[in-house]
């Protein structure tokens, strides 16, 4: 199937702060360099709060965790689980159309729902409240045909329930998820044939039913108003900051003699300097050695700065922090060797990005007035 970004696209996308909070803790559960492996749990959070994922979306997850936009192009189009156009304000219904649920109905299904809602998938109910599509197995086959809303599994469906769960969640209701056939969770219709023993004592139904009833807001979008994530490698350092190390006792060694006065008065006794370890003095003279500050700039020159975004790699927040730092024209960039790379890659959030897309090979072709083709696509 050939997935397109929507042609609506709204100007621009920010999380809400409780959702950044969020994301900056998903992000922190990375090692530095490795902040891209965040990518997904951050994109799915963007289309939890907008309910849709939008290029500005994608391509605001991609600064954040220093990728160039494709790479998030790539995961979102990839994966079906993200949505690339608008969906129901209310729910998106997600009817199985696999083996099991075909034979045992799910076409019939799919008609309340081109009745009831659109009649193409993905396309928005007149009221804006649903959306729905066909999926692929969905893993409840010993309860088909099956739908997913929100984010529970309603099993055991028939054609009118649909109908009816479709107008409770119009009203405003959360229909009990989970068999709607009076069946407890997959055991045989007709009751239980072994383990009888263990019937007594359950909830009023199956777990993951009880849990979504419990919660009660099971078709709503998360909006970063839930329990927080747990960040305890975070909240350990923050404690710890502000803690001093308890000085260690020393025993008070006993007073050296005095040495003799020199006999010139303005001799100065020499100073005693003490000498860095053997390891601390490998460390600086290996740092000093690999790393050399490039020529850099207060402003850019009279011409304007150059668009460093044509550059594979540069996003708009890099481009920031490279004119922060006196970058502003391709030839600079052209020019960095072994050490000034080392130098510029310090100073850079993710490390490693410069020679991996070879920003030096593709400025020298931009600042003779060539095109990578990345460039052209950029400018198209």
């Amino acid at each position: 199937m050939l997935r397109r970004l929507y042609h609506d696209q709204p100007e621009s996308f920010a999380f809400t702060p409780a959702n950044q909070t969020w994301a900056e803790g998903q992000i922190s559960k990375y090692p530095e360099g490795r902040q891209a492996s965040a990518i997904i749990p951050l994109l799915w959070r963007a289309q939890e709060q907008e309910g849709w994922l939008s290029r500005p979306a994608i391509e605001g997850v991609c600064d954040m965790l220093g990728m160039a936009h494709i790479r998030g192009l790539e995961v979102a189009t990839f994966y079906f689980m993200f949505q690339l156009q608008p969906v129901g304000s209310v729910a998106h219904l997600q009817i199985c159309g696999t083996l099991s649920c075909m034979i045992c109905g799910a076409e019939d299904l799919i008609a309340v729902c081109k009745d009831k809602i659109a009649e193409k998938p993905h396309v928005l109910s007149t009221d804006g409240k649903f959306s729905w599509e066909e999926v692929e197995c969905l893993g409840a086959c010993s309860n088909a045909p099956m739908a997913q809303i929100g984010k529970d599994y309603y099993e055991d469906l028939t054609a009118a329930r649909l109908g009816e769960i479709i107008d409770e969640l119009a009203n405003g209701k959360v229909p009990v998820p989970g068999p709607q056939n009076g069946r407890y969770a997959a055991e045989p219709l007709s009751g239980l044939t072994s383990l009888t023993e263990y019937d007594s004592g359950k909830t009023q139904y199956n777990a993951s039913a009880q849990a979504a009833v419990d919660l009660g807001e099971t078709v709503k979008r998360i909006d970063g108003t839930e329990v927080p994530i747990l960040t305890p490698w975070l909240d350990r350092s923050d404690k710890n900051a502000g803690k001093k190390k308890p000085a260690k006792a020393t025993a008070k060694k006993p007073a050296k003699s005095a040495k003799p006065v020199a006999k010139n008065p303005d001799a100065k006794a020499p100073k005693t300097v003490k000498a860095p370890s053997k390891p601390a003095v490998a460390k600086a003279a290996l740092i000093e050695s690999k790393e050399k500050k490039p020529r850099t700039l207060s402003a850019p020159r009279k011409a304007g700065a150059d668009d460093l975004k044509l550059i594979s790699g540069v996003g708009p927040k890099l481009e920031t922090v490279l004119n922060e730092l006196g970058f502003w024209h391709f030839d600079q960039v052209a020019k960095w060797g072994t050490e000034e790379i080392t130098w510029v890659d310090n100073r850079l959030k993710f490390k490693g990005r410069i020679e991996r897309d070879d920003w030096m090979a593709q400025a020298k072709i931009l600042a003779s007035g060539g095109e990578t083709e990345f460039s052209k696509r950029k400018k198209t």
